[in-house]
């Protein structure tokens, strides 16, 4: 190696002398020490500079003597994934000049033509990966990046080319050049001895040397990949699309012509922390907006860029701008890691706020959070779910928040939209919601909430997205997207980056005209620069790597960041590498815990990363957070790792995390299940994505829950353990179960998917703990959707199990669900029997919590249903007594939605009965409670029986109109079970106001859907409804043919009432039809059957049509 032009090549030409007189040659470079460059006159930075590329000559070296010539650096000896620039070189007609030639001369043409290829590829910083014969493979890329690996390759090609034929020897020699670029494996070592040397695993090399084959001699192929590369440095010729052996699609090639005076351009990518340039108009526009926030008119300003742009620079520049002023500040950070975590912005930002550290004790935690809030005079519920949120316990400070899933989780977005207002009550507000773009679904569905808010409020929200975040707001906000910057403000923003080390004016043109305005471009472009040194390599380009599929980093700004994960030396990049496994944050203690590398040398190792502005430091030892300056830092240092080694490192991770942060694992455990994903551990990843499912589902986050444990789903096929497989997969089905009922409703089709993949599974591993609730949810699903057999079939399994366990809490619910079923089948005894013995076995100490398990308290349950039974059966007196004592059991009832329940299904029976006076206060009721805590099935209930009132008070229009509204409300959830009920409400009124045919069409169709699904307990009353109506368009046969089916309907089903009101239909008709013997005759037994209920309506309206059936004076028989 030619150690002048190694100076050179570094920056470092002043000492050449120095070298040259001391006869340091190649063999004595990798002995010097930093004391031998002290004495040489080589100052501290370049000493630094000089020992770093020293070492990196010497480890390949070692490990490559077959490659002479060939410069390197440094590299660990594990392998990694790279993009690499591989060129073939091989020298034309060598066999036949092996024929012509003596073996000695052909050893000196050899020899003479190797050195050739060492020289031009070493001026050109390549490294010599194998000699061939006749064939050299050398790399660019490796072990050393530098920012225009690909364009170094091509016009070391062709300086090859030319090179080669100005070599005296005793024949004219010619050569063939391939390139190519492309994502390898790198690093291995294989062989031994002088045959040792750095393996290559990929299509890139191979690709090479086809391309070398076809190549004509003196000429440079080039592949797509390295062409997309270098485009604007050279001239080519296309060669089209090639078939070549090995590959299974025709690859395009290029023959370099020569250079060119056009340059490439990259796309752009995020910014760094740089000084703010050519934003004047966007920061003079927030500050604007910020003066109108102090005025008291709240602002939302949408920053949108793509990444790179320098979004989050401009962000801090305003608060830098403001920082002297009065004001809160609220930062708010969106995570890619984050998305399917509820409020973890939110929850992150008050932690910080808080102060938590990882040590405080529970009470500790809640004293700094009543610290932080009272200042604003938060109220007491909002405390109890701020602590609730960052999984505090509040014991016996605050008291139980009883509130619904879905209303705690309202109450907790609120409380935190009132906090927002309570703070703004004293300063202004700048509040920055950042990468809103990662943002999860509750977030979103706060930040949604909280734009309307803080327009009524002294707030500046200030959120930043790249373009593809198109929020339904951004009409009503003021945007700003950035631009690139033009040629001025990118020269202003390297000159400023230098600093003191400014850059030669052609290199600092360079720069600008490559990194076409991004922000990060200029900045990181610079930076790898002033690393390297001006001399080392042409910094007019970059190496624009092929991305990895996981790994979304442009490839000439890879390139860039990956030259400086290079030179921060071996141990710095390997906690780089780590630290990108853990996040874009990363603690010393969790990095620590999981690296378990000597303290000193960690903190060196990071001090190294931290003097090279790949990360940044926050807090103090031992607390310190630390992050990578960028994402694409992270996700370079990421790329870099083989599969195999990211697996453990993820496993590492985990490990550390379950054995020394147990908070974290208790509250974060879709943390763990990623990593334990990741590292392939799946048995322990599928528990923790289901844990994470069950907390998400516990807060209420129910698009969180349906993420996470659709997560762990996708991992049970690799469960290799049948059983252990069918249990996880269970357990995660049940859970999904719950919160697409949550989310979707009972009758959602994915709900009845996850309820019965979960009962096929109960099935396939036996009675399993998940049997019940399971079974339930699927009962539900079936009974919401009137699929009344398969409804039936579940409930009668449920019981069956229960007697064979003789579990009486089970057989008390089997016989409440199959009663349930059976009634609207129209079997009345049979359904009121089991519910008399589920109300038998009805133990209040046992089965109160079970409200919280299946949503329902079967006790209130029990009496609700009862007294629809009792109705229908003909025994007023009791149902009512059952509907009081469901009432009273309602008042003691904790769960909301448990009560809900029971009040609509009261409205109900209320309806049923007819009685307009009871219903009044109780639609009330249930329509607070349920509009209060968002149940919008049982709210349907309360606004169709408001609407019903209405009709009953003579308001028939508004009446009807509201019932209307309640219908639509009930079917929008997707249920069907209830329709025939609430349809039948609408029926009358409409006959009363001449919508006779409406009516009839509206009875027809639920005739017909009760025909299908077997709902046939109020087919009776459908039936005499029908009746009234024909009569009301003049068609009475087809009246009395309709009333006389119901009244056979309701004999067969025992339904007393129905039948009663049937005969007072039908008695009516022959009264008016002068058939006043036969109506009394209909009616006088059905009548005399009653024993109790003479004060209601029914029996009121029956007994005066038979007195006046009695008192008219037959003038002949049968007649009136």
């Amino acid at each position: 190696m030619d150690v002048e032009k190694w100076l050179c090549g570094l920056g470092l030409q002043q000492y050449v002398a120095a070298f040259r007189d001391n006869a340091i040659d190649a063999e004595i470079l990798p002995e010097l020490t930093e004391a031998d460059l002290e004495k040489l006159g080589v100052v501290l930075g370049h000493r630094k500079r000089l020992l770093k590329a020293i070492g990196a000559l010497a480890a390949p070296a070692a490990a490559l003597q077959a490659a002479p010539g060939g410069s390197a650096a440094s590299h660990g000896d594990e392998a990694e994934r790279r993009q690499l620039t591989v060129m073939f070189c091989d020298l034309v007609g060598s066999t036949a000049l092996s024929a012509r030639l003596d073996p000695e001369d052909m050893r000196d043409v050899i020899g003479t033509y190797q050195a050739c290829v060492a020289e031009v590829v070493g001026q050109h910083a390549g490294f010599v990966a194998k000699y061939m014969g006749d064939g050299v493979l050398v790399y660019f890329g490796y072990p050393q990046a530098l920012e225009n690996d690909a364009e170094r390759a091509v016009r070391a090609g062709l300086a090859l080319v030319d090179a080669v034929g100005r070599l005296h020897t005793s024949e004219r020699l010619r050569v063939r050049v391939g390139i190519a670029t492309g994502l390898v494996v790198v690093g291995d070592l294989i062989g031994s001895g002088a045959a040792r040397e750095r393996g290559v695993v990929g299509d890139t090399p191979n690709l090479a040397a086809r391309l070398q084959g076809l190549a004509e001699p003196n000429t440079v192929l080039i592949s797509a990949s390295t062409r997309r590369l270098t485009a604007g440095f050279f001239d080519y010729d296309d060669l089209g699309a090639i078939e070549l052996k090995g590959f299974a699609e025709p690859v395009r090639a290029w023959r370099v012509v020569g250079e060119s005076a056009v340059e490439s351009r990259f796309e752009a990518l995020r910014s760094g922390e740089a000084q703010l340039v050519g934003r004047e108009a966007e920061i003079g526009l927030l500050l604007e907006r910020w003066a109108q926030v102090k005025a008291g008119k709240g602002q939302v300003v949408l920053l949108s860029g793509e990444p790179g742009i320098g979004k989050s620079r401009l962000s801090n520049a305003l608060q830098e701008r403001i920082d002297n002023e009065p004001h809160v500040r609220l930062r708010y950070f969106c995570s890619p890691n984050y998305q399917a975590s509820a409020l973890h912005p939110h929850v992150a930002q008050l932690e910080r706020a808080a102060g938590f550290k990882r040590e405080d004790s529970p009470e500790a935690k809640l004293d700094k959070i009543e610290a932080l809030l009272a200042p604003t005079a938060t109220p007491n519920n909002d405390v109890a779910l701020f602590a609730e949120l960052l999984s505090v316990p509040t014991d016996d400070r605050y008291p139980a928040l009883n509130f619904s899933p879905q209303r705690k989780r309202e109450e907790t977005l609120e409380a935190l939209l009132r906090q927002l207002e309570l703070l703004s009550r004293h300063q202004a507000i700048l509040m920055v919601y950042e990468d809103v773009h990662w943002i999860d679904p509750t977030s979103r569905e706060l930040l949604d909430a909280g734009v309307e808010r803080v327009k009524r409020l002294p707030v500046l929200l200030l959120v930043t997205c790249r373009p593809e975040f198109t929020p339904s707001w951004v009409q009503e906000v003021t945007v700003i997207s950035l631009n690139r910057l033009n040629r001025d403000e990118g020269a202003a923003l390297v000159t400023g980056i230098a600093g003191n080390n400014p850059l030669p004016s052609d290199i600092l043109a360079e720069i600008v005209d490559r990194t076409d305005g991004v922000p990060l471009f200029v900045e990181e472009l610079t930076k790898a620069v002033l690393e390297t040194g001006v001399g080392e390599g042409d910094p007019r380009s970059l190496l624009a790597r092929t991305q990895s599929s996981a790994i979304a980093v442009p490839s000439t700004l890879h390139a860039s960041l990956m030259a400086r994960l290079d030179h921060v030396g071996t141990a710095a990049k390997e906690i780089a590498q780590f630290g990108a496994v853990i996040g874009r944050e990363f603690s010393h203690r969790v990095l620590s815990a999981a690296a378990r590398w000597n303290a000193s040398e960690l903190n060196r190792a990071l001090s190294g990363l931290l003097e090279a502005g790949l990360i940044l430091r926050r807090g103090t030892s031992p607390d310190t957070i630390y992050a990578f300056k960028h994402a694409l830092v992270q996700d370079t240092a990421y790329g870099t790792l083989l599969r195999a080694k990211r697996r453990e490192l993820h496993a590492r991770i985990a490990t550390a995390l379950e054995a020394e942060f147990a908070d974290i694992a208790q509250t974060q455990p879709e943390l763990l299940a990623h990593h334990c994903t990741e590292a392939g551990l799946v048995q322990q990843a599928v528990k923790y994505w289901l844990a994470a499912g069950q907390l998400a589902l516990m807060r209420s986050a129910t698009a969180e829950a349906i993420t996470q444990v659709t997560r762990g789903l996708e991992l049970v096929p690799s469960l290799s353990d049948p059983v252990q497989r069918n249990v996880q997969e269970l357990g995660l089905q049940a859970v999904l179960g719950q919160a697409l009922m949550a989310a979707k409703g009972f009758s959602d089709p994915d709900t009845g998917r996850a309820y019965a993949r979960a009962h096929e599974l109960c099935r396939e591993i036996g009675e399993a703990p998940q049997l019940f609730p399971v079974m339930f949810g699927l009962f539900l699903f079936y009974y919401v959707t009137a699929e009344l057999n398969a409804a039936l079939e579940i409930a009668t399994e449920m019981l069956e199990v229960a007697e064979r366990q003789d579990d009486p809490t089970h057989q008390l619910i089997g016989h409440h669900l199959v009663a349930i079923v059976l009634q609207h089948q129209g079997q009345l005894s049979s359904a009121s029997e089991h519910w008399s013995r589920a109300f038998g076995l009805y133990d209040p100490e046992r089965h109160q919590e079970l409200a919280f398990t299946y949503g329902i308290d079967f006790h209130a349950s029990i009496l609700t249903y009862l007294s629809w039974v009792w109705l229908a059966l003909g025994f007023p007196d009791r149902a009512a007594t059952s509907h009081r004592e469901m009432l009273a059991r309602v008042k003691q009832l904790p769960h909301v939605f448990a009560a809900a329940t029971c009040l609509g299904m009261g409205c109900g029976y209320l309806l049923l009965r007819r009685d307009v006076e009871e219903l009044r206060p109780q639609a009330e009721a249930t329509f607070n409670v349920c509009t209060e805590q968002r149940f919008p099935f049982w709210l349907a209930a309360a606004i169709v029986s408001r609407g019903w009132i209405m009709t009953q008070e003579g308001r028939l229009t508004d009446g009807i109109t509201m019932v209307r509204q309640g219908i639509h409300l009930y079917q929008s959830t997707g249920a069907e079970i209830e329709l025939p009920l609430i349809r039948s409400v609408l029926l009358e009124p409409l006959v009363a106001t001449g919508q006779a045919t409406e009516a009839l069409n509206v009875v027809n169709d639920t005739l017909a859907v009760l025909g299908r699904n077997g709902d046939c307990w109020l087919e009776a009353e459908m039936l005499r409804i029908k009746g009234a109506a024909l009569l009301s368009i003049h068609d009475a046969q087809q009246a009395e043919t309709c009333l006389q089916h119901a009244i056979t309907v309701a004999q067969n089903q025992g339904a007393k009432l129905w039948e009663l009101r049937a005969a007072v239909a039908l008695g009516r008709l022959w009264r008016d039809q002068n058939k006043c013997v036969q109506a009394h005759d209909l009616l006088a037994p059905v009548y005399g059957w009653f024993t109790e209920g003479f004060e209601t309506r029914d029996l009121q309206e029956a007994k005066d049509l038979l007195d006046e059936l009695a008192r008219a004076a037959p003038s002949s028989p049968g007649t009136c």
